[in-house]
């Protein structure tokens, strides 16, 4: 344990489970009302009258803020507390709410931005605080936390898209609501984290850098993966002529069934160890992404639901392993693992937009298979649970 850590942010938070239980509801609503924007990015384009090689660079507005995270998470070390979660969710839960009263490109691209900011601020604190609150199982309680965003980004497009059938894009302010009827359950929950002490052990960067490197780009590669297939399901599915909340609905199928792959995860690499795992996961995501490309009718939803799973059981196992390599600083390790991951993967995305509108949903989905095969062959290397090397 890195010297300046206190009693308080090892031993466990007294009613851990239930204190668990709100954290993860409070990641549902935060990850949902930050990430529902692919449900309704085609009645966006067609509102705004947007071309779809703009699609990538919506995601993107949403999703670069992400790289904040590692910055965040230095920054909730230093002060501690949970005032940064705190207002992360109140501003994604804002930001939803303004998504539909954008009337412009430029407006709409700045409270994508702010929404992104703010899920940033969500993230690294409510990580360190789920590890707090498990002193044993930690695998277990970092699953049923991103559980709960997981669930949130699978089923809020679909709420969206239900608002946006029944009363516009206006009606998407309703999404504010959740979130900010949670905040007192956060408050509650939340436990505050012990600042870093001036003379604790600092960062040492010579010994973390390389497996850093490998451990956030493979997380990118797997974020490219992630956000092709959110970003290219529902505009493939309007554009065979279906309706808008059955193309949202394909997402909820690959983030809500992708649940087994958080749960399963983490006991699957305790048994075959974390390189196995993680090779072995994107290989399939790899198999996974090419049949989508191919395939049409009930099989596309079937493979949907395998990459969700295959996707997402190596989540807790990477921010796990970004934690380990950084002891002297778990909210920043989460932050690379998540946060600066995203923002990369999210910087590809926006070539997602023309490679569609040139040559068809099917090349954005090749473009991920790709991106998963080389992200296997990367997990050779990326470092085991506990190794800091």
């Amino acid at each position: 344990m890195a010297s300046g850590t206190t009693a308080a942010t090892s031993a466990p938070a007294r009613g851990g489970a239930a204190r668990l239980a709100g954290m993860s509801w409070s990641h549902f609503v935060n990850d949902g009302a930050a990430n529902f924007l692919p449900g309704v990015l085609p009645a966006i384009l067609i509102g705004l009258d947007l071309p779809v090689t703009l699609a990538g660079t919506l995601m993107a507005a949403l999703l670069i803020g992400q790289g904040l995270q590692p910055f965040v998470g230095l920054l909730g070390d230093r002060i501690g507390g949970r005032a940064l979660t705190l207002l992360g969710l109140l501003g994604s839960s804002i930001g939803a709410g303004l998504v539909g009263l954008a009337s412009t490109p430029a407006t709409l691209i700045a409270v994508l931005v702010l929404i992104g900011v703010a899920n940033a601020m969500f993230h690294p604190q409510a990580l360190a605080g789920v590890r707090q609150l498990a002193a044993t199982r930690q695998g277990l309680a970092m699953s049923v936390f991103l559980v709960g965003g997981e669930i949130g980004r699978g089923v809020w497009p679909v709420l969206a898209g239900l608002c946006v059938s029944w009363g516009g894009l206006r009606w998407l302010t309703l999404l504010a609501l959740p979130g900010l009827a949670s905040m007192l359950v956060l408050a509650r929950c939340a436990p505050a984290l012990a600042p870093r002490a001036a003379d604790a052990e600092p960062i040492v960067w010579r010994k973390h850098f390389g497996g850093l490197a490998r451990l956030v780009m493979f997380c990118a590669l797997r974020a490219f993966v992630t956000f092709a297939a959110v970003t290219v399901l529902p505009l493939m599915w309007a554009a065979g002529g279906g309706s808008l909340t059955v193309g949202a609905s394909l997402i909820t199928v690959l983030l809500v069934v992708g649940v087994i792959g958080n749960l399963a995860g983490g006991w699957l690499a305790d048994r075959l160890g974390s390189r196995v795992m993680l090779i072995g996961a994107m290989l399939a995501s790899a198999l996974c992404a090419a049949g989508l490309a191919v395939v049409h009718g009930p099989a596309l939803w079937l493979l949907t639901a395998v990459l969700g799973i295959v996707l997402f059981a190596t989540l807790p196992l990477t921010i796990l392993i970004g934690q380990d390599l950084l002891p002297e600083n778990r909210s920043f390790g989460s932050g690379l693992a998540l946060g600066l991951a995203n923002a990369l993967g999210a910087l590809a995305v926006i070539g997602i937009g023309p490679v569609i509108h040139a040559a068809g949903a099917a090349a954005g989905f090749w473009l991920a298979a790709g991106a998963a095969l080389a992200a296997a062959v990367l997990g050779a290397w990326v470092p085991r649970r506990g190794n800091a090397h």
